[in-house]
């Protein structure tokens, strides 16, 4: 039986998933913390009514995006970082690799610390059990990647309904304590942000999420349900993240729906659903990384990257580093999207819709085009006052476009097939 999630090669037919599966993973991975915290910067700057749209148009705009890398990696078999190979070449995607990588591990880190700071303090256990949960849960929430789409499929099976229903019954506890909707009405925002600043902060938190989620969205059984599925899990997934923290921060000032539910009691349910919500995002962050790895390295031992992966996070935790990578990990996810652009471009524009087998492809070392094009989209989305990731996007794919137009460049160097046929068998 495959278990290795073919790290270097396309997904066969044989190995493609329905609607029900392709959906409980991806929703798995959008049931994210931060993703809370950033709708509560939200509840506090807008009155209801115009908190609705905003929270629709965000994920709209966000689904969208990861929507149509999801069609491309359907279609492809492939993730995003072996699509990168055709627009960024043989050594050039390593850059993505790196970057994808270096992102995924450092929020595995953050996720380590933050479930056993927060379970200590929860439970009153005392402090000095923080390090040695922290490396508890840093080895045991790599093992359902280690066992691949198969074991993040299984949990979010069990993990999300569960989810559904705790976020659920702390909504309707919420509404009764708040008088209704009439109640929630009265609600007056304490911070002031504009509409474009409020979609930014939706879209912000998780389009370098939507760039990397092409590592399910490929095992999908037909575009139709990777785009259902992907639409789902960014669109209501991450909507309902954004929303349950507005909420939270509107009526008890706690956008996190753990500290929420303490607030209105269930403890009980509050530390099931720290476990849950940091579980499916911690095996689907870590496996982001060892696909990024097997990619960085051209090896096809996933799990063995898996752990090396849980390991370095485990040390960032245990170090107190995830204290300072938060905010050049926040840096990195405006570097991510233009990614997303310039594959975006090169799958329609340079190859038409289709790519030709990966083992058969004779792509250069580096393509000067592809590289190019995500330097202009990083440096628009990091100078730009509105809407930086979107920028970044078109930025980066309007630039490829152009730079197709120019000409065929002589490429620096060639890699033969042959030789990617040794690597990757």
């Amino acid at each position: 039986m495959q278990t290795s999630d073919y790290p270097l090669r396309e997904v066969p037919a044989s190995a493609r998933k329905g609607l029900l599966s392709t959906s409980v993973v991806l929703l798995g991975f959008t049931f994210f913390t931060a993703t809370m915290w950033a709708g509560g910067s939200l509840g506090q700057a807008f009155p209801i009514g115009q908190l609705l749209w905003i929270v629709l148009l965000g994920n709209l705009l966000l689904g969208a995006y990861a929507a149509a890398l999801g069609y491309i990696a359907c279609k492809s078999g492939l993730n995003a970082v072996l699509m990168g190979r055709f627009c960024f070449g043989e050594k050039g995607s390593k850059l993505s690799d790196f970057i994808l990588g270096f992102t995924q591990i450092g929020w595995y880190a953050w996720g380590t610390a933050t479930i056993a700071v927060v379970l200590v303090r929860t439970t009153g256990m005392q402090e000095w059990m923080e390090i040695p949960l922290m490396v508890l849960f840093g080895f045991g929430f790599c093992i359902t990647a280690m066992i691949g789409y198969r074991g993040m499929d299984w949990l979010s099976r069990v993990a999300v309904p569960a989810m559904m229903v705790f976020i659920l019954l702390s909504l309707a506890a919420g509404l009764v304590d708040v008088g209704g909707f009439a109640g929630l009405a009265r609600q007056t925002p304490s911070e002031s942000m504009n509409v474009a600043a409020a979609v930014t902060v939706i879209i912000g938190t998780f389009i370098s999420g939507g760039t990397q989620a092409t590592n399910w969205s490929r095992f999908a059984k037909s575009p139709r349900v990777a785009v259902i599925a992907t639409l789902l899990a960014f669109l209501v997934g991450n909507g309902l993240m954004v929303l349950t923290g507005a909420l939270g921060a509107m009526i008890y000032q706690q956008a996190d729906i753990v500290d929420v539910l303490i607030a209105q009691g269930f403890v009980s349910i509050a530390v099931l659903m720290l476990f849950l919500n940091i579980w499916t995002t911690q095996d689907n962050t870590i496996y982001n990384f060892a696909v990024a790895g097997c990619n960085l390295v051209r090896t096809d031992r996933r799990r063995t990257v898996t752990v090396a992966g849980a390991a370095i996070g485990t040390v960032l935790a245990v170090g107190g580093m995830y204290n300072y990578l938060i905010p050049f990990l926040v840096l990195l996810g405006t570097f991510i999207p233009p990614m997303g652009g310039v594959i975006m471009a090169d799958f329609w524009l340079k190859h038409r819709g289709r790519y030709p087998a990966l083992i058969d492809a004779n792509l250069p070392a580096f393509d000067r085009r592809g590289l190019t094009a995500y330097a202009i989209g990083a440096a628009a989305a990091y100078f730009s006052p509105l809407l930086p990731p979107l920028v970044g996007v078109l930025m980066a794919a309007l630039s490829y476009a152009l730079l197709l137009r120019v000409g065929q460049p002589a490429p620096v160097n060639r890699l033969s097939s042959s030789t990617e046929h040794s690597v990757s068998h």
